[in-house]
Parts: C-alpha cells; sequence; structure tokens
C-alpha cells in the first residue's frame, strides 16, 4: 500500500478524519490527502488529539478559507509544536509553503511517519506508518500536485465535516440542564399530551438553567470578590448579574403562565426578546472571559486556590468555571428550538400564530447570537493581520470584513513594472503589501469606493502563470492597477471575491425610493425598517440612511419604504440631450473664464447649455458627473438606435460553432454579431481574424454596452460603429483588426433574429472570459475528484430573503427551494445546501424543513 495511504488511514486512527473519508476510497488520489491537510486545521487537532494541551485550540484558526495567511500561520503552528514538543528537528520537518503550496508533498507524509513513530503517538497505540509492504518509488505520485492546488482552492472541500473544532459546551449544557421529561413521544399519545410534554420541558429546563446562574453567583462571583479587581470580575462574569435578572424575571412568567395551561408563552417569549438581547455583549466577550480566567489561575496563586475552592462547592466540582461560563450561550440558542417542538403540537391551538411569532423572534435572536459569534472570530482573524503588517496607522476593522488575502503581482496603469505584492481584500479596501518574511509591509490602500473593476481576457492568451489579469480602473481617470492571478482559476476567485466587496459598499438599491444607504456599524441594537427583524452581528451589521437614519439589512433595500427626508435638490426630471464625443478633448484651448470638461472619443456627455452659434458648450460626463465647458465641434448628437437596424449584420440565435462555420471561409475581418443561446450576455461578435474565428461576448451592464470596462456605448449600434474605425486591439491586445465585413446573413438568418427568446433575459453580474472565449465553469461545479452526486439529506423552503456577504454564503428570496446537503455546523448557526444552482452555506433558521 502507498505510504500517502497508510498516512490517511493513520489519522483515522487518530481521530481527526472519519473512517469513511475518500482518502479510503479506491478511486482516492494522493491530492484528496493534500487538500484535507493544506489549511493546517487537521495536523494542529492532530497533535490536540495525541498530547491534549500541546496546542491551544484557541489559537488556531479553525476557519482559514480564502485567507493564505491565517493557513500558513496553523502551518507555523503545527510545526512549532512538532519542533518544541515532539521533539523533531527542523531538517525533519517541512517548510510551510511545502504543504500550502503542495511543492514537496513527500516531506509533509515523511514529517507525519516520524510523528506516528513518537513515543507519545505509541502510548495511544496508534500503529505507525510506513509498514514493511510500502509500495517503493512513490516520488513521481508527488510530482503534479503544485499544479493541482494552483487550480483547487484550500477549504473547497467540507474537510470542517472531519474535525470537532471548537467546542462550544454542549454536552455540559445537556447534562446540567437536563430533565426527566426529554424522552421520545409515546404512541397512543395526544396531541393534547405531547403538547403539555412541551410545556413542562420548557418550563423545567428554565427553572434548572436559572438555578445554575444561581450557583455562579452564589458559589463563584461573590467569592472571588475578594481576590479580584472590578475588572477582572467584568472580565470574566461580563455582564452576568443583568442576565440573572432577566431570568429570574422570564421564570416568574413562565410560571404564573403554566397555571393557566401555558396559553400565553408565545407572548412571554415576545415581551422578553428585547431584553434578551443583553445576551449579544455577553457572548461576544466570553471567549475573552475564559482566556482572561485561565492567565489569572496560571498567573496567580491566590486565584488559583480559590477558583478550586469554589469548585467543588458546585456539583461536588464536576464542571469547571470554564465550563459554565459556556452554559448561558447554549441556553438562549434552545430557546427557538423548544418553541418549534411546541409549535408542531399546537395545530389546532388559538395561541397558535402568537407561537409562530414568538418563534420567529427567537429564530431572529438565534440567529444574531450566531452572527455574534462570527464577528468575533472575524475581528479575531482582522487582529492578526492589523499585528502583521508594518506601517499601518489605520485600524483594519473599520475597512469591513476581510474577504481574501494572497499572492498577486500588481502593476500601476502609468508604471508597468508587475511587482510581487500580498494583498489583502476588505468591503472597502484593498491593502498591498510586500511580503518580509513572515510579516508584511504596507505599500498601498486603494479605496474600492473610487474604482471599478475591469476583466482582461486576452492577456491570459499565452497560458503562462501569472499572466491572468483584471483591472481597477479609477473613476475619476486617476492612477489605476492591474493585477495578476497565476492561473485562470485563481483569477476568477479573486474577481468574485471583489465583485462582492463592491457590491457590499454599493448595493444596486442603495439609492432605492430616494434613500441613501451607507454600510454601518451600529452602536446599539437596531431592527430593519423593512422586515422588522434584527440586523445580526457586532460590526458592519447592515446599512444606514444618511437622509433619514433608517437601518435596513442588504436583502431588504429593495424593498424598503419611501425615504421620510427626500432628496434635496430633486434630480433633473428633465435631462438635456445626448452628445457623443468625435474627437478628444483636455482643456486645450481653455475655455474663457470657465471650467473645462476634458473627455475622450467616444465619451458620453449630457448638454446643460449650448447655442447652435456658440463656441463653447456646458455638458456634464455621463461616466464621472463632472460639469465644465467644452468646443461644441468636439461632439455630435447621440441618437438611440435600436438593434433592428443591426439586421443587415445580425445572425440570430447562434452557437459558437455555427459562427465559426460561416465565417471560417470568410476574409480576415469579417464579423457577425449573434444572439447568444441561454446565456448572461445575450450578445457576442464573431469575427475572422487571420486563421481563426475570435468570440467577444457584449456586456450590457447599467444602461452602458460594452466589450470592455475602458470605452462604453449606449447602443449596440454605437459600440460597431466605432469598432468599424477603431482597431479592437485597443480592448484585446492581440486582435488587430477593425470591424471590417459585416456578414450578409440570408433571409432564415434574419427571420430567426426578428424575436428573442425570454430565457435569455437575464442581471449581467460578471464578464469572466476565458483565453479561448469560453465561460468559467458554474459556481456550483464539484471538485475533480467528485464522484457521486451530493446526497441531499432534507429539502426546505426559505421564509425570506437573505443577501450573502461573501462568496461562501447563499443568496436566498422568499420561496426559494434548498436542498440541504449538510446540517453539520449547525451550532455555529449554518447549514450547506444548493438553490438556484449554486452550493453555499446559509443561516439555518431561514429555512424550515420538509
Amino acid at each position: 500500500m502507498e505510504e500517502w495511504r497508510q498516512c490517511g488511514r493513520w489519522l483515522i486512527d487518530c481521530k481527526v478524519l472519519p473512517p469513511n473519508h475518500r482518502v479510503v476510497w479506491p478511486s482516492a488520489a494522493v491530492f484528496d490527502l493534500a487538500q484535507a491537510l493544506r489549511d493546517g486545521v487537521l495536523l494542529c487537532q492532530m497533535l490536540h488529539n495525541l498530547s491534549p494541551g500541546s496546542v491551544d485550540l484557541k489559537e488556531i484558526n479553525f476557519r482559514p478559507q480564502m485567507s493564505q495567511f491565517l493557513c500558513l500561520k496553523n502551518i507555523r503552528t503545527f510545526l512549532k509544536v512538532c519542533h518544541d514538543k515532539f521533539g523533531l528537528r527542523n531538517s525533519e520537518l517541512f517548510d510551510p509553503f511545502d504543504l500550502f503550496d503542495v511543492r514537496d508533498f513527500g516531506k509533509v507524509i515523511s514529517a507525519l511517519s516520524r510523528i506516528s513513530q513518537h513515543s507519545i503517538a505509541q502510548i495511544k497505540g496508534i500503529r505507525p506508518f510506513p509498514s514493511e509492504d510500502t509500495a517503493l518509488n512513490e516520488d513521481d505520485v508527488y510530482r503534479s500536485l503544485e499544479e493541482l492546488a494552483d487550480e483547487h482552492d484550500v477549504g473547497e472541500d467540507d474537510i470542517y465535516d472531519c474535525v470537532p473544532c471548537e467546542d462550544d459546551g454542549d454536552d455540559i449544557y445537556e447534562d446540567i440542564i437536563k430533565v426527566e421529561v426529554r424522552q421520545p413521544m409515546k404512541m397512543g399519545m395526544t396531541e393534547d399530551d405531547k403538547r403539555n410534554c412541551c410545556l413542562v420541558e420548557i418550563q423545567e429546563t428554565e427553572a434548572k438553567y436559572y438555578k445554575t446562574l444561581e450557583d455562579i453567583e452564589k458559589n463563584y462571583m461573590i467569592p472571588l470578590k475578594q481576590v479580584l479587581s472590578p475588572q477582572d470580575m467584568e472580565a470574566i462574569f461580563v455582564n452576568l448579574e443583568d442576565v440573572i435578572k432577566v431570568h429570574f424575571a422570564l421564570l416568574r412568567a413562565i410560571d404564573l403562565n403554566m397555571v393557566s395551561g401555558g396559553s400565553g408563552l408565545g407572548k412571554i417569549f415576545l415581551d422578553f426578546k428585547e431584553r434578551l438581547l443583553i445576551y449579544g455583549q455577553y457572548c461576544s466577550h466570553m471567549e475573552n472571559a475564559q482566556k482572561t480566567l485561565d492567565e489569572l489561575i496560571a498567573t496567580r496563586e491566590d486565584v488559583k486556590i480559590k477558583v478550586e475552592e469554589c469548585t467543588m462547592k458546585v456539583q461536588e466540582g464536576k464542571f469547571k468555571l470554564q465550563d459554565l461560563l459556556v452554559v448561558p450561550m447554549q441556553r438562549v440558542l434552545k430557546y427557538h428550538l423548544l418553541l418549534k417542538e411546541l409549535l408542531s403540537h399546537s395545530t389546532d391551538r388559538p395561541e397558535r400564530q402568537q407561537l409562530k411569532e414568538a418563534l420567529a423572534a427567537m429564530e431572529d435572536l438565534a440567529m444574531y447570537i450566531n452572527e455574534v459569534k462570527r464577528d468575533n472570530e472575524t475581528l479575531k482573524k482582522i487582529s492578526e493581520f492589523q499585528s502583521s503588517i508594518e506601517n499601518l496607522q489605520v485600524k483594519l476593522e473599520e475597512y469591513g470584513r476581510p474577504k481574501i488575502d494572497g499572492e498577486l503581482k500588481v502593476s500601476s496603469i502609468v508604471n508597468r513594472t508587475k511587482q510581487d505584492r500580498y494583498i489583502f481584500l476588505f468591503d472597502k479596501v484593498v491593502i498591498v503589501c510586500k511580503r518580509k518574511g513572515y510579516s508584511y509591509e504596507l505599500k498601498e490602500i486603494i479605496e474600492l469606493q473610487s474604482y471599478k473593476m475591469s476583466d482582461d481576457p486576452m492577456n491570459n492568451r499565452d497560458m503562462k502563470k501569472w499572466s491572468y489579469g483584471f483591472y481597477l480602473i479609477h473613476l475619476q481617470g486617476k492612477q489605476g492597477f492591474q493585477f495578476f492571478c497565476k492561473t485562470e482559476e485563481t483569477k476568477r476567485k479573486w474577481m468574485e471575491q471583489f465583485e462582492m466587496a463592491m457590491s457590499n459598499i454599493k448595493p444596486e438599491r442603495a439609492t432605492a425610493n430616494q434613500h441613501n444607504f451607507q454600510m454601518h456599524t451600529f452602536d446599539k441594537n437596531t431592527n430593519c425598517r423593512a422586515c422588522k427583524m434584527l440586523l445580526r452581528g457586532i460590526f458592519y451589521q447592515g446599512y444606514y440612511c444618511s437622509r433619514c437614519g433608517t437601518g435596513a439589512h442588504k436583502e431588504c433595500l429593495e424593498v424598503i419604504t419611501i425615504c421620510k427626508i427626500s432628496r434635496c435638490p430633486t434630480a433633473n426630471p428633465n435631462p438635456g440631450p445626448k452628445m457623443v464625443a468625435v474627437r478628444n478633448y483636455h482643456g486645450t484651448p481653455a475655455p474663457p473664464g470657465k471650467t473645462p470638461l476634458c473627455f475622450q472619443t467616444g465619451d458620453f456627455i449630457e448638454l446643460l447649455k449650448g447655442d447652435p452659434d456658440t463656441t463653447w458648450w456646458e455638458g456634464k460626463l455621463m461616466q464621472t458627473q463632472k460639469s465644465g465647458f467644452f468646443p461644441s465641434s468636439c461632439v455630435k448628437p447621440c441618437h438611440n438606435v435600436h438593434p433592428p437596424l443591426l439586421f443587415h449584420r445580425f445572425a440570430g440565435n447562434m452557437e459558437r460553432q455555427q459562427a465559426d462555420n460561416l465565417l471560417k471561409s470568410h476574409s480576415s475581418g469579417t464579423y457577425l454579431i449573434r444572439e447568444r443561446t441561454a446565456e448572461a450576455e445575450r450578445f457576442a461578435i464573431s469575427i475572422k481574424f487571420n486563421d481563426e474565428v475570435k468570440h467577444i461576448k457584449v456586456i450590457e451592464k447599467d444602461s452602458w454596452i460594452h466589450i470592455t470596462e475602458a470605452k462604453k456605448f449606449e447602443s449596440l449600434l454605437e459600440l460597431v460603429e466605432y469598432y468599424q474605425t477603431h482597431s479592437l486591439k485597443e480592448s484585446f491586445k492581440l486582435l488587430d483588426t477593425t470591424l471590417r465585413y459585416p456578414y450578409k446573413s440570408r433571409e432564415r438568418s434574419l427571420t430567426r433574429a426578428s424575436t428573442r427568446s425570454p430565457a435569455t433575459c437575464a442581471s449581467y453580474n460578471f464578464s469572466f472570459l476565458s483565453p479561448q472565449g469560453l465561460n468559467f465553469s458554474s459556481q456550483s461545479s464539484a471538485p475533480f475528484w467528485s464522484v457521486f452526486t451530493p446526497r441531499v439529506v432534507s429539502t426546505a423552503v426559505a421564509r425570506y430573503n437573505f443577501a450573502a456577504r461573501d462568496m461562501r454564503e447563499l443568496s436566498l428570496r422568499e420561496g426559494d427551494i434548498v436542498k440541504i446537503y449538510s446540517k453539520i455546523g449547525g451550532d455555529q448557526g449554518w447549514w450547506k445546501g444548493e438553490a438556484n444552482g449554486r452550493v453555499r452555506t446559509f443561516p439555518a433558521t431561514i429555512t424550515p424543513v420538509f
């Protein structure tokens, strides 16, 4: 058996991979194992399993997808523990990039083999590897792995399904709050019997929880005041005193309601929702509370003795204070589950509607708490970025959430020299750094609000590494940047994240109904004006209207009611005629005593003031909204010409291969316009150039038409007329030809062109084009090693809209059907599923399962 297969089985024996992991499948490849290890999570978990406490799991980033920085940090943590605690020499280990880039996976296998033979592993009774019957000459197996790593993201696989990540204390909660009524519903029980069981469970678990809070207060909080300062007390117990007061009132309300049959339980939870929001503060500080307690116990003997003394008073020392501090968070995340069960057995009850509202309120609360937890993880990552970047004088958390980081090559539009740079992409900015060992030197901060992204589809024609590029173009014509990626797949991934970041800071409906919404951090708990649900998390929770002060979710911007404070002054309801520039104007000659309006040939200008007999006109440049004066001879009227006038060169609905066949016998420069079949961009230009037929997608976006962001048009006819006199090399460096000879389509083609299937209408969000003109594979495409279709564990329907904040999340609209593939991670509030052809994670509480 190959050594890498033995390594996979050894990791299963170490309980970091499940017994049925695909590394043991007959069809498994060595890259399956490499991919599972590349982010360092499983390796750190393995050391912890072999030697508990050898790795501080709180320092491990369990979800480092899209972050080379965090993956390498995990790998370096693993290597340090191997050296310091397992005694392995540096020569017996490997460089972090040997694993992350899979440059030398043989070294990784060799290091793991040494660990398997270490006395610490032997004590566990786990058989080491390799065995005597190991296959020889495995070097060839590892040679192509680096190329595969370039093509596949870290985290493409659900490796976290294999790892018991952070312990959120659920077992401790179940042990403390267990009640006798929690037995399977027996056969023959009526719905009223089942409902009563649910009511009793809610009441008794609340009573046990409140007793646990009292135990913490009596046996820990009061005694520890003798040895801890007020600051340390607050750091450890946060706002637990306020939590205790809320649950004293909640338990009393539940007890009183149960006397009358429990019919008003839904109203109680609706009334207490606002008061339960204090859990946001508690949960956001819980990890720091545990860390502070650990540090005090480790550094102060008096605190250690006092805590041990207190522990013996609570259930005879069965639970540590660190464990008990997790119980409040677990409890608040159980209310929606308890109410859901109660609702299922209250079909014909008059209070059913109120229970449904209470369930929605507690689900909203649970989503809020889970987002608080996720935001704390995110802030922890941001803090690690912050401490690793030299000369950084700003707080990174002010720039939103991190989207992706890694190594790219960067050049400015002015200085075309490619430079190696490390990029941190946030919602609002691009942090450009130079890598210096394990730290980074800040070189540039690019504010995305002032830029637009543009593809460079022809740059990667030679298929070389680091030739796959895209642009950031400044909206006011200042310095732009070009980014070069190692592979086409890496480029797609980065462009997706840039697109998502720009969508977050400039959502399409930000100015709907006269609002002016901007991404915002709300200091206080705020409800969305549209759906009345909470804005979730602890920073950049949603969008804030700078005019009326309204808060909203991103997904609710399209349905928000009209702004209370209308725009002032109102936009011009009667815009002037549109002109198109027929020559460049850069301010010379200058308009007498006026500000010049500079533009280039092909730019569109709204005429604000102009007389046919005057030399100087006043206008507004459509792309930038800048106003100024310019020579009237530099522009001509822009007429809105519709596609029917293009019919003499229009070939109708046509596939690429058909266009190839039609044009291959024609002269170079012959072209046609075709309607694409069921694609996002409905038109394409096919042109014969030398001995090949090239295909160019026509992008329709924001009322403009273009084949490159650098030059936009109002109509397809204008675009065609422009490129009849201007070479396509302006947009595609290797395509030095104009649109010379229109293809004279026959009557049959004209007939097909007269109608267009509604199925081709779509929104235009991305403009990716491979060197061959092919589309990228859909985002739901399975990894190359997938053999079986993912198993659908259940199906659900979305009850309300949800807008993804990054490319790992699944945007949903109310009524969407979701195929659920995995509920592992539900304790974090997220499931994995598919809707509308995309496989992503989504909030578990957004969909009832059926």
